[in-house]
């Protein structure tokens, strides 16, 4: 089976804050998972960053898909090779405290630094990649029973960018609240968990 980046061969990917909640063996199935993919890129605009639907199996952890208007600024960026930074974010928990200070959230989430891969996908793999997305959001459905297939005309107005993943890094937040008096009932107020999935 094929190896996921390595979790920071980029400086960039390195993680400076809280370095025990690294968990780069997770990073595939946290974007295997995941739902909306922040993309950010910087062009002659300057920097912007975009909420997107993706496509990301983990048999294939070297490559993210992104799909979108051929005359996207977005999807221009990302197709010219550009560096482009996705972030995908689960949400596990809204975790509160007796003191401000250590509210926090439970989370699970990656940091992918990309580029436009070499090999960009044809029409059959385009169709492929699509029904596979689709079928990632909404498991179990496929084309003909559950929807009409997409025809060629729309897929050919449409973009399909291959990302490769150079370098990425996984982060995770699990547990209670930290905070001074948090497990103590003498100490007014109340602390825990608010589960969001």
């Amino acid at each position: 089976m094929p190896h996921a980046p390595d979790a920071s061969p980029d400086s960039r990917a390195t993680i400076h804050q809280h370095r025990e909640r690294a968990v780069p063996d997770d990073a595939p199935a946290i974007l295997a998972a995941g739902i909306v993919a922040h993309v950010g890129i910087a062009d002659d605009q300057g920097p912007v960053v975009i909420p997107m639907t993706y496509q990301y199996d983990a048999k294939e952890p070297e490559t993210l898909y992104l799909h979108g208007a051929l005359n996207s600024r977005l999807m221009q960026a990302v197709a010219s090779g550009a560096p482009v930074c996705v972030t995908v974010t689960l949400v596990d928990g809204l975790v509160y405290s007796k003191t401000a200070l250590n509210h926090s959230v439970n989370y699970r989430s990656v940091v992918a630094f990309c580029r436009a891969a070499a090999e960009q996908p044809d029409a059959d793999r385009k169709r492929a990649i699509l029904d596979a997305m689709i079928g990632r959001y909404w498991p179990g459905r496929g084309p003909n029973a559950g929807y009409a297939p997409a025809p060629d005309a729309h897929l050919n107005a449409t973009a399909f960018v291959a990302l490769h993943i150079d370098a990425m890094s996984a982060k995770t937040r699990t547990g209670g609240s930290k905070g001074p008096g948090d497990d103590d009932p003498s100490v007014p107020g109340t602390a825990g968990v608010t589960p969001t999935q």
